[in-house]
């Protein structure tokens, strides 16, 4: 059942929350833990000295921080002030991280002592008019000069006298940006609302999932993932549930935390769910209060989920969804069971339709198709890319690029992808963004890549390159030359030395090829 009432500004759902449930935990990390009414307050406090300090209405504040309360935060305080809250990936390096602060035009970064000489740095050097750069934590260690620039965060919580935050309440305002990838290879900002994401809420996470006070959600998953945004915080929120954020994924740790039996709900990726099992050997999992596992962000194949739920003894439920549509468009029911590798039924109130990407006409029975979606999920749009975003929005529709099929009881199965992403252990790669990289290098006079199949991760990238004139390929080398601008996961694991790249008469390179000539590699070794 549709529950509407979570449809509300972020500004309601917290005094309700706080109203309802004062000293319920809302979010915890392994340094600090916040009441609702503590959430309230901090908020508040956040946002009215954010507009204090000089931030305008629709003014953007990048996050470049790990997983804590704080981000969390960061994330709620934006429509309390009337700005965009930008989440940053925290491993991004230095380009990566200039592109995202010059492409939102922030004039504000919420980060913390670990990553404050890189966002000082990249600051200074691209001459970025970033006005505000907040602290969370001590940053007595830092090499940089003192800065005015440089603010605590513990300083925001202090409220000012008189002063209120804006606390907007239309839903359909621009509220969040993510960062996606396209065919360029160059990250795009997802423009997303509180309507958009709250849709969600009120169609997946509260009836499907049943998520509500008293639940507790260990999250190890990164909160610059829209999946993260919408159930780790926004859905908690919205029901009084709890979560307990991990700083970052370990197996050890997740393994020791389920159990606590105050752990009720643990949402991961694919690859979590095969790292758990592996690193549990035959043993069962111990996890007294889990009720239930959520699968999102890259494909589950039905041995994983058949495997993990004998291992758990708890459903693992597996959902499909993408930034573009505030996370989830489709669902497993957790009341019956779905067919072996489907991703579930389409949300209350999120059409779908399957497109034949060479004639535009849906495609009929059990036929593959491009998935195309449509509600009130969708994002407003790509940041400042407006042919881009009306290359993926028609009439209404999105198109995902993703090929799925469907049952004739309307569950859907991923087959696919139109795209040429390649998704890493539930990380989004791009070949073009990798090619961009790898291309600088003096030794490189041509480089293709592509995605091959990984037991753990899902894919992997490997990397053809053709030699420039009068060199060797030295893959330590061309790694090195990568993470100097690359996210580790981003890093090819093999750099295959080859006399030329296959490409169409247009210059399109033909990945099929390159796909099918490592096959045969691996087979002959």
């Amino acid at each position: 059942m549709f529950r509407s009432d979570v449809i509300e500004p972020i500004s309601t759902l917290l005094a309700q929350r706080a109203e309802q449930h004062p000293h319920v935990t809302a979010f915890c990390d392994d340094r600090t833990t916040i009441s609702y009414e503590q959430l309230l307050h901090r908020t508040a406090a956040v946002a009215s000295q954010l507009a204090d300090r000089g931030l305008h209405v629709g003014d953007r504040i990048t996050m470049f921080l790990d997983n804590c309360v704080e981000a969390v935060e960061g994330y709620l305080v934006a429509p309390r002030a009337g700005i965009v809250t930008v989440c940053a990936d925290p491993n991004m390096t230095a380009p990566e991280l200039a592109h995202v602060l010059r492409d939102s035009s922030s004039r504000a970064v919420l980060t913390d002592a670990s990553h404050l000489d890189a966002t000082l740095s990249v600051i200074n050097a691209e001459h970025l008019a970033v006005a505000l750069v907040i602290v969370v934590g001590g940053h007595d260690h830092s090499s940089a000069p003192v800065d005015a620039r440089i603010v605590r965060y513990s300083d925001l919580l202090v409220p000012i006298a008189g002063l209120a935050p804006r606390d907007h309440t239309d839903l359909d305002e621009w509220c969040w940006m993510l960062y996606t990838s396209g065919t360029t290879g160059r990250p795009k900002g997802v423009r997303l609302s509180q309507r958009s994401c709250l849709w969600v809420v009120a169609a997946c996470w509260k009836p499907i999932i049943d998520l509500r006070t008293g639940d507790t959600v260990l999250s190890a998953l990164p909160l610059f993932h829209s999946y993260t945004l919408v159930l780790c915080v926004l859905a908690v929120v919205a029901t009084g549930a709890t979560t307990r954020l991990m700083t970052r994924f370990s197996t050890s740790q997740v393994l020791d935390r389920l159990e606590d039996a105050a752990v009720t709900l643990f949402p991961g990726v694919p690859t979590m769910f095969r790292y758990l099992l592996d690193a549990n050997g035959p043993r069962k999992l111990h996890a007294p209060g889990l009720r239930l596992c959520i699968s999102a962000g890259a494909v589950l194949t039905a041995p994983l989920n058949r495997e993990f739920e004998s291992f758990s003894g708890v459903r693992l439920l597996d959902g499909y969804g993408i930034t573009e549509t505030s996370t989830m468009v489709t669902m497993s029911p957790p009341d019956s069971e779905s067919p072996a590798g489907s991703c579930g039924l389409p949300l209350p109130g999120v059409c779908v339709r399957l497109v034949d990407p060479a004639t535009g006409r849906d495609v009929d029975g059990d036929a593959e198709g491009e998935l195309w979606t449509r509600g009130p999920n969708l994002m407003l749009g790509y940041h400042d890319l407006p042919e881009a975003t009306a290359a993926v929005l028609h009439e209404g529709w999105y198109r995902t690029g993703d090929l799925a099929r469907r049952d004739r009881n309307g569950f859907l199965f991923i087959s696919g992808r139109t795209k040429e992403l390649i998704i890493r252990g539930g990380e989004n790669i791009y070949p073009a963004e990798i090619e961009g990289a790898l291309s600088t290098a003096a030794s490189v006079a041509d480089v293709a890549v592509v995605g091959v199949p990984h037991p753990a991760l899902g894919e992997v990238p490997i990397a053809f390159v053709v030699p420039a004139s009068g060199t060797n390929i030295v893959p330590d080398d061309l790694r090195d030359h990568c993470l100097q601008q690359l996210a580790r996961y981003k890093i090819p694991v093999d750099f295959v030395e080859i006399s030329e790249i296959p490409r169409t008469g247009s210059g399109k390179i033909r990945r099929h090829l390159l796909k099918s000539s490592r096959e045969n590699m691996s087979e002959q070794k």
